[in-house]
């Protein structure tokens, strides 16, 4: 809400069909890892998929994608950087390397605005935006001010982290924006056939049912993962049982925001 509990105005995106935020309540869950990933497997599904990095103090994305360009101005517009079939704008392509950004919120809603407003996205089916973790000032203006499909929660089985996924269901329901579900992150480590539930098991289900939201899917903690974002080469590249269950998430997604659409698309009256 704005001043005196105001809603302020969401504009869309021209050319923008759906916006999907990937958030969580808290950081350490793979949310980047997820929103990367999904992306990749929207646009491997015959997509158009946009990907903006909106975690400014902590831009990972040019890093998980191996994209190193700085993008340019054309008028007053900025391109997007393309990698992997998808759309990119990160502020580490245009800040990189490990030099932190001391900013204060006025400052840093700018930038996302910028990304928003001012980037050449161009037709897309999907904007993927990763949202910095946690439900703070960045979180909230945009999207106060920017009309979702829907939102997607990360979370890992952990009591820890599932408690900080309801304060961000939370967020996003004060603000009457859609929630498409909870993505259960790392849910386990397969090894030699079995399942070994590092961080609990069930935890996401549990939570999902709780909070009245899908459970979207359960991503394994898997090495080939961790080691695609290290080195730029996202597992949704490759064609393995890892990422085919991004694959699945992202049949899911598209499912659970054509759904969204349909829930929140204005009546229209005609009168005699």
């Amino acid at each position: 809400m704005g001043p005196q509990g105001q809603q302020q105005p969401k504009l869309p995106i021209p050319g923008v069909a759906n916006i999907v935020a990937v958030g969580s309540g808290k950081g350490g869950v793979g949310k980047t890892t997820v929103a990367v990933n999904l992306a990749i497997s929207l646009s491997k599904l015959g997509h158009s998929v946009g990907l903006l990095d909106a975690d400014v103090y902590g831009p990972n994305i040019p890093l998980m994608t191996g994209v190193q360009e700085t993008p340019y101005a054309m008028g007053q517009r900025i391109r997007p950087i393309q990698a992997h079939g998808i759309r990119l704008m990160s502020m580490g392509f245009l800040n990189p390397g490990d030099k932190p950004l001391v900013w204060r919120g006025p400052m840093l809603n700018s930038v996302i605005q910028q990304f928003l407003r001012n980037v050449d996205w161009g037709e897309l089916d999907y904007l993927v935006i990763d949202l910095p973790p946690g439900t703070g000032d960045v979180q909230l203006t945009l999207i106060q001010t920017t009309p979702l499909t829907g939102a997607i929660i990360v979370t890992t089985p952990s009591d820890v982290s599932l408690e900080d996924a309801r304060k961000a269901v939370h967020m996003f329901e004060q603000v009457r924006e859609p929630v498409l579900g909870i993505v259960e992150n790392m849910s386990y480590l397969e090894h030699n056939g079995e399942k070994i539930y590092v961080f609990g098991k069930g935890g996401g289900a549990r939570t999902a049912e709780l909070m009245n939201v899908p459970l979207l899917g359960e991503i394994p903690l898997d090495t080939e993962t961790r080691e695609g974002g290290d080195t730029g080469k996202p597992i949704a590249l490759a064609a393995t049982a890892q990422s085919q269950r991004f694959i699945d998430l992202a049949n899911v997604v598209i499912e659970k925001a054509e759904a969204s659409k349909q829930r929140h698309r204005p009546t229209v009256t005609i009168s005699d």
